[in-house]
């Protein structure tokens, strides 16, 4: 079906076998891909040189020949407003380290909603993790124009090196939080708003640490977009460099109904004010801490699949909290394309937390010149 097409289309043109997906919402009432699936596989078609693709005419059923990935730059992509941007960004960080020449690529769409991380949380905690990979300088994302949803209209420049071979890591040692920072942005509505936001923030985690610091960034004219739109974007950082983060984007038709309402449902209509927003995304980020582990689960898959890409030579072994649906159907994908299977064990002591360890496919860069 249509569960977690991005891992597999992207684990397909790593490990170079062909896959047919079947069976897409077959019952639905609109079956076959949604318009950001379908434009997910045409950004797959820009980055990869004779790639191989037919969808059949129902749009259920998807046959997928990989080809080498190109990479290049000026590729530009649009991409539907009905998902974020992040969306589309994590498919490519999966297949750009891997590139025959470095990738720079130009995204136009919503930077920041509430199905996928924000573009501010992919900047700020999902690269850092590359980094621990070994995939650092020319590492380059800009956030040019931001979009809200439904009308979007934001833009983002993305830049990645290549690597030959991905280096295996052991991140066991979660460390404690020693600070929190964050971005408080909005487009498109009153610049008091991102004040209030990082006041409410603040108000949950100052009772818990002092060092919290959030920046307020307030677009204006042409980069804003073309929608009003608010959010916040929070990180901790850990004495051992670990990152955990945690997002909220403002829900307008949520702020539709407060006003409407005036607090019959006070809970669920939490996404409608800044206060809500702020608090709201604070209370997520201690809910992430409380989980141990050394990623948060947002990016718990990515982590197990740059450990499966690792050389066979030493293993890698990461530490994760209750794993999500995204990171175990990924170890499952990893075992069907790549045939590594992780370890799992249960880490001693009250800790709710599980090691996984792996010999990597020693997956190398095959287009990379070496000489």
């Amino acid at each position: 079906g249509s569960n977690f097409l991005r891992q597999r289309l992207c684990l397909a043109t790593v490990s170079g076998r062909p896959v047919i997906i079947s069976g897409i919402r077959p019952q639905d009432e609109e079956p076959g891909l949604r318009d950001y699936e379908a434009s997910f596989v045409r950004l797959l078609d820009k980055l990869c040189d004779g790639a191989d693709i037919n969808i059949d005419e129902t749009g259920t059923t998807l046959r997928y020949k990989p080809g080498q990935i190109l990479g290049g730059e000026g590729i530009v992509h649009n991409c539907p407003s009905s998902r974020g941007l992040t969306y589309f960004l994590e498919g490519v960080l999966l297949l750009a380290p891997l590139a025959k020449q470095p990738v720079s690529i130009r995204l136009r769409g919503v930077t920041n909603e509430s199905l996928d991380p924000t573009c501010d949380t992919f900047r700020t905690a999902t690269l850092p993790l590359l980094a621990k990979f070994g995939i650092s300088e020319q590492l380059v994302f800009k956030i040019l124009k931001r979009g809200a949803p439904p009308g979007g209209g934001g833009e983002v420049l993305f830049s990645c090196p290549t690597l030959k071979s991905i280096t295996p890591i052991e991140l066991l040692d979660e460390g404690k939080v020693k600070r929190v920072r964050g971005v408080a942005y909005t487009t498109r509505v009153s610049p008091q708003f991102a004040a209030r936001m990082v006041d409410a923030a603040r108000g949950v985690l100052n009772d818990y640490l002092p060092d919290v610091w959030i920046y307020t960034d307030h677009m204006k004219g042409p980069q804003s977009g073309e929608s009003p739109g608010y959010g916040i974007s929070l990180v901790a950082e850990t004495i051992t460099k670990g990152l955990k983060s945690a997002d909220a984007t403002v829900d307008l038709s949520a702020s539709a109904a407060t006003a409407d309402a005036k607090g019959e449902d006070a809970e669920e209509s939490d996404l409608g004010t800044p206060e809500g927003v702020g608090a709201l995304a604070a209370r997520r980020l201690l809910a992430e801490i409380n989980l141990d582990g050394v990623v948060d689960t947002a990016h718990q898959a990515l982590i197990l699949y740059f450990l499966s890409l690792g050389d066979e030579v030493k293993p890698g072994r990461v530490r994760l909290s209750k794993l999500s649906p995204a990171a175990a159907q990924m170890l499952r994908h990893i075992r069907d394309f790549l045939g590594v299977a992780f370890q799992i064990r249960e880490d001693q002591g009250d800790r709710d937390t599980v090691v996984l360890s792996c010999l990597g496919a020693g997956v190398t860069n095959t287009a990379r010149r070496t000489f």
